[in-house]
């Protein structure tokens, strides 16, 4: 595993968030002005996509408690 420094998890954990914002809103919303239908399996990969970076995110500043 790689071992981070303290300001490098700082970044992570304030970076990671806005990423899975635009993840999500890539996924999501921006099926809407596609011009294309509506594909609810590109939601969902939105959503566990969010999900996934924000347990991530959790994940890592928990690391940094246990330090």
């Amino acid at each position: 595993m790689v071992r981070l420094r303290t300001q490098q998890r700082a970044i992570l954990v304030e970076k990671i968030p806005d990423l899975a914002n635009l993840a999500a809103a890539a996924l999501i919303f921006g099926q809407f002005v596609s011009g294309q239908r509506f594909s609810l399996a590109i939601a969902v990969a939105g959503i566990v996509t969010w999900t996934g970076m924000i347990a991530w995110t959790l994940a890592i500043a928990g690391d940094e408690e246990k330090q």
